[in-house]
């Protein structure tokens, strides 16, 4: 210990204490204090002003980085919240849609009251613009039968041409081959609507049969005449849709559009039992 006392460091450490308590005295005394202080801010100013900036510096940074972790959980808030809001939306619309359907249905079996109907759901179909050929979700099992109609609220889409226990498959308006008996709503003229493939591009197909003085206009609605087809009597077929005359058969030709949108059908009806094809 004394040692310490008598050491070098000792002795600049006792200088330096004894300067800084003696100098601001005596320089008090001598009324130049305020120079001393002046000084002293003077030399310290650039140290205290870069000790601010890089407190504020890492004060912003620390800021910054806390912000936007805020923003990113938000964000992730927002996306959750924006996808359950788009489910409850599509919900919303398949329910709306649903019940669209389910009125539209309940019209149609009250105002075929002697009818007996399966609901299905298409499961396949042809790749074309227009359908001629799908696949049901009913089969067998649920009572279907080949030659059974089907059809939606707005119309006859076709019938059903083959049937597995939990499947059936039907054919529309515009497959070639298919023919329902029909007439005129407005004059009563009768008719036989058929396919044909080259208006079934179109989504259209013909009503052959009419003579050259019948009364047949376009816009006029076509309903099923229950005779000599599968469909039973007062179901809508489609709307004329054109008619010129026939050199060939001296008669006119006719183009029907079926009233089913045979375009995007996803849900429709088959008709397991009917009283009879005529009234």
């Amino acid at each position: 210990m004394r040692d310490f006392f008598k050491s070098r460091f000792f002795t600049v450490i006792v200088v330096i204490t004894l300067i800084m308590v003696i100098v601001p005295s005596v320089f008090g005394v001598m009324g130049i204090g305020r120079y001393l202080r002046d000084g002293v801010n003077i030399l310290l100013t650039p140290f205290q002003k870069l000790f601010t900036y890089v407190t504020d510096a890492a004060d912003g940074f620390v800021s910054y980085f806390t912000e936007f972790d805020r923003i990113v959980e938000e964000n992730e808030k927002l996306k959750e919240q924006n996808a359950q809001l788009r489910d409850k939306i599509s919900a919303a619309e398949e329910a709306e849609q649903m019940n669209d359907w389910l009125f539209s249905y309940l019209e149609l079996k009250r105002e075929h009251t002697d009818y007996s109907f399966q609901d299905a759901s298409v499961t396949g179909r042809e790749s074309s613009n227009y359908m001629t050929v799908f696949t049901l979700d009913k089969g067998s099992s649920q009572g279907i039968a080949e030659n059974m109609p089907v059809v939606t609220p707005d119309g006859i889409v076709g019938y059903v041409s083959e049937v597995g226990t939990d499947w059936c498959r039907a054919v529309t308006l515009l497959q070639s081959g298919g023919a329902a008996g029909a007439y005129v709503e407005r004059s009563g003229e009768i008719g036989v609507v058929e396919g044909d493939y080259t208006l079934s591009r179109d989504g259209l197909c013909k009503m052959e049969y009419m003579a050259a003085d019948a009364d047949i206009k376009v816009g006029d609605r076509i309903l099923s005449s229950g005779l000599g087809s599968v469909y039973p009597r007062g179901l809508v077929i489609g709307y004329v849709e054109s008619v010129e005359p026939d050199a060939a058969s001296r008669g006119l030709s006719v183009t029907v559009r079926p009233s089913a949108d045979l375009t995007d059908i996803s849900k429709l009806m088959i008709i397991t039992k009917y009283d009879s094809y005529t009234e």
